[in-house]
């Protein structure tokens, strides 16, 4: 339920004051029943697992297999159930709450729009869109001038001028997410996707004051309007200033440039500017690039850009097309398939079974009302909320309790067992580790392929956590019979040497 901060009585003081009051309170309890069921965790955590909760450091490509990540120098897994992207540029959304929520899930990353693109209410059938705030709500990184006439009602921006509100809320939200152990991937750019949302949009110059170009938004993406692409190339700029100090941030260039008409062209010359604008920095942010939704193999691919994002990439065909790219891939936005759990949990594990590092789910349980990601989407085109957050959680612990970057995808090692109109498949280091994922049926006998050795395996249902005990084996090599458990939906298997 949504409270209005006039509303509140008590022992805080008055109105708004006894709203923030009773905020920092509710902040210091949860932060005070946070810490010890951390403590609890802990405990119940093999030391692998417990890498799943690692705090942030710098992230940069794994030195010894370059389709991974690494966290302040540790192998790390990107794994989220996160907000619509408007925690920054909407004034109404606690973000302190939302970030504490990911915390509590084991979730480390959240990905933000710069608010050089917003949306209006009702876009793509989104309830209580966080990247639709209303007018007096909407932070943006330029600053309002005195000239009346912007589409939303307000004063024109100026793109030569940065309000200094945008990046204090920015720094704000970094900060507490480093706290929090979260990484933040900031979009640049968006792609426009129809004529109400460009009506709105602050780089629109019917927006603002600046003598460029006619620019339409199917051409905004391009090297046309020298002039346009200039104040584009200088807000990158800026940003890059701003945000030299934070090591828990990456860049991605635009979201889904695809629907945009965004040119190759165009995509180099923001990533040169990025480039050019972090030379001389002591810490340079990885950079991202959205390819395609599903899978498309990259051409050309350029060498400033570090991940390759996809989205919906089901099934994640997208990595074995892209493998030789030797980069981290990411299926970095989920959604679009109802609100149950279901789908997109086998959409995460079969992503990061087949070799992905990123899994960025699209939760609109999180609303500005709802910081904490408690409504529960009705409505909207995809789900999200606690349960599946839990099940996050899981995939992660899962998967980091391996020593993942020795591992690489190899479903050949699944000789029988598969269920009819099922899938399986498995992450492997041969002889020593096998991670294997299951969805359709409700038994089965896997047939696995495995060298002669002593091994240790378990089954781990993927929706509620639960692990059978541990069962001792000594194989002599070749067929390996596995039978599991009855489970519903989908199962995984652990097997070590």
């Amino acid at each position: 339920m949504h409270v209005s901060p006039s509303s509140i009585t008590g022992p805080f003081g008055s109105g708004a004051g006894r709203w923030r009051a009773a905020q920092r309170l509710c902040i210091w309890r949860w932060a005070a029943r946070a810490a010890a069921r951390c403590a609890l965790t802990f405990c119940a955590l093999t030391l692998g697992e417990a890498a799943a909760l690692r705090a942030a450091g710098p992230l940069a490509i794994d030195p010894t297999n370059p389709h991974y990540l690494t966290a302040g120098g540790r192998p790390t897994l990107l794994v989220t159930s996160g907000e619509h992207y408007g925690a920054v540029l909407n004034a109404e959304f606690d973000f302190v709450f939302y970030l504490g929520e990911l915390h509590k899930h084991g979730l480390n990353l959240t990905r933000t729009f710069s608010g050089a693109y917003r949306e209006i209410p009702g876009s793509f059938g989104i309830e209580h869109n966080t990247l639709a705030p209303e007018r007096e709500k909407f932070i943006c990184p330029f600053a309002r001038t005195d000239k009346p006439g912007a589409a939303d009602g307000g004063l024109k921006f100026d793109l030569t001028r940065y309000n200094p509100a945008y990046f204090q809320r920015l720094h704000a939200f970094l900060t507490e997410a480093k706290k929090q152990g979260i990484y933040v991937e900031l979009s640049l750019f968006c792609a426009i996707y129809d004529d109400n949302l460009w009506k709105v949009n602050p780089l629109n110059p019917a927006n603002i004051v600046n003598e460029v170009e006619p620019v339409g938004r199917q051409d905004l993406y391009t090297l046309k309007h020298p002039r346009h692409l200039a104040l584009q190339e200088a807000f990158v700029r800026q940003i890059a200033r701003e945000l030299k100090d934070d090591e828990n941030v990456y860049f991605e260039i635009c979201n889904e440039p695809y629907w945009g008409s965004a040119t190759a062209e165009w995509n180099a010359r923001i990533a040169a500017a990025l480039a050019d604008a972090e030379k001389d920095f002591p810490h340079r942010h990885l950079l991202a690039q959205n390819i395609a939704n599903g899978s498309q193999r990259v051409k050309d691919p350029s060498p400033r850009v570090s991940i390759f994002n996809f989205h919906y990439a089901t099934p994640p065909n997208c990595l074995a097309e892209n493998v030789e790219l030797k980069r981290p891939l990411a299926d970095d936005e989920t959604g679009f398939k109802g609100t149950g759990d279901l789908p997109y949990r086998i959409e995460a594990w079969d992503f990061l079974i087949a070799g992905g590092v990123i899994f960025s789910h699209l939760d609109y349980s999180f609303t500005p009302q709802h910081p904490d990601g408690s409504y529960r989407p009705q409505k909207s085109p995809g789900g999200g909320g606690a349960a599946f957050r839990d099940q996050m959680q899981i995939l992660r612990q899962f998967v980091e309790s391996f020593d993942f970057v020795k591992m690489k995808p190899d479903d050949q090692v699944i000789k029988g067992g598969i269920p009819n109109k099922g899938s399986a498949r498995a992450l492997v280091e041969p002889g020593a580790q096998y991670a294997i994922y299951v969805h359709g049926g409700s038994q089965t006998t896997l047939v696995l392929d495995l060298p002669a050795g002593d091994y240790q395996a378990y089954w781990l249902h993927p929706g509620s956590g639960k692990k059978t005990s541990i069962e001792r084996l000594h194989h002599p090599g070749g067929p390996l019979s596995m039978k599991s458990p009855e489970y519903q939906d989908d199962l995984a298997l652990a097997i070590r040497k």
